[in-house]
């Protein structure tokens, strides 16, 4: 009998099954359909011996000193902040959009105060601000929108802008000074030995028992345990009863090439030409010197493993429905990006997971049984 089965083993699963096996001392099963930990953050040595992520860039960030210290008992870690270009008019060009950005597309030489009113002069006034286009004309007008963001956000969620939730561009700034760096973050670090290392340390405890490419409904009616947390997709966990909530995937492919540097930085994004969203160059993160260079090439789909929860009203309405289902369940815990329908930064995740121990800890004894009345999904 375990104390506890925790489905998932990336973040949300891993940080809690450490939490409770270090904290309260108490037995953990902790499953993966994959065949690997560290979900998709997952991190391997190609046949070039180069670090690359197998699911596509993950650039760690955050201004959460306590997930920092957290992090800290299983990671060393090197400085590292990530900077993106967008290839538009045949132009590598930074983004956010900044200053350096207008001048180089229009031949201008603007300075601040004049890029501000450069975007004052183009962005179109938007009584309501509800969806990802109204956020980007609102700000620096169609143009820009039709040349940075339209083509890449259809491309990555299989819709037009105008048709996804604000909260999809809210998160990209536009800058009026020459910042050029993605994250505005007071920490951006990379581990210093790669992700999947981190995990490991994570979960190298003799309270932990790890069962990788194995699937919840194969050891739900047969491996016994008393508490559960769960971090998949929530309608799969209620056989999908209310219809399939809407994900979007990738498909990634892997080359190694035969030149030290194959683009200036590690990500660049192709919103104008290309079937894929972006190519990544995975040197540029890790610092490694090699004769070689690994790039990833990745394409948006709606086949496959799900990744990011499509926002969109109706998607979030039906999500409200199996929320309420979740709330139901006070014998089960709720984590995660997939499991809460939210799209989490790895920090973020971290902290719903450190979040959602700290409660367990008030509702739960220890060796107990868990209390109904105070439990609630993650």
């Amino acid at each position: 009998m375990f104390d506890w089965l925790i489905v998932g083993a990336g973040f949300a699963g891993s940080v809690l099954a450490e939490r409770i096996a270090s904290q309260r001392g108490e037995s953990v099963l902790l499953i993966d359909r994959r065949n690997h930990i560290g979900g998709n953050a997952y991190d391997c040595y190609d046949e070039a011996g180069i670090l690359i992520h197998r699911y596509g860039p993950h650039i760690f960030h955050t201004n959460a000193r306590s997930i920092v210290d957290y992090l800290s008992h299983f990671s060393t870690w090197r400085p590292y902040e990530h900077r993106v270009l967008a290839a538009v008019d045949g132009m590598l060009l930074p983004i956010p959009i900044n200053l350096d950005t207008i001048n180089r597309l229009y031949g201008l030489d603007l300075d601040p105060v004049e890029l501000e009113d450069f975007f004052a002069s183009r962005r179109e006034t938007i009584e309501e601000v509800h969806t990802a286009e109204d956020v980007v004309v609102s700000t620096v007008g169609r143009e820009l929108y039709e040349k940075f963001f339209r083509g890449y956000t259809r491309k990555q969620w299989g819709v037009d802008p105008s048709q996804l939730s604000k909260s999809v561009t809210a998160r990209v700034p536009t800058r009026t000074n020459r910042d050029d760096r993605y994250f505005g973050d007071s920490f951006q670090h990379m581990p210093a030995n790669g992700y999947t290392r981190m995990f490991e340390r994570m979960l190298n405890h003799p309270n932990i028992k790890i069962m990788l490419q194995t699937d919840y409904r194969e050891v739900r009616d047969r491996i016994p345990f008393r508490k559960l947390i769960y971090t998949g997709p929530v309608d799969e966990f209620f056989d999908w009863r209310l219809g399939r909530l809407p994900y979007r995937s990738l498909r990634f492919e892997h080359v190694t090439v035969d030149c030290e540097q194959f683009q200036p930085v590690a990500v660049v994004n192709y919103p104008q030409t290309e079937d894929f969203t972006r190519i990544t160059e995975y040197k540029h993160l890790t610092g490694q010197k090699n004769a070689r260079t690994s790039l990833t090439y990745e394409y948006p789909t709606d086949i496959g493993d799900p990744y990011y929860p499509v926002p969109r009203p109706e998607n979030e309405a039906l999500y409200k429905q199996y929320e309420a289902l979740s709330a139901s369940r006070p014998d089960v815990w709720f984590v995660g990006r997939l499991a809460t329908y939210r799209y989490y930064n790895m920090d973020q995740v971290v902290g719903q997971a450190l979040a959602t121990f700290a409660r367990i800890q008030k509702t739960v004894p220890i060796g107990g049984a868990l209390q109904p009345a105070m439990a609630v999904p993650g």
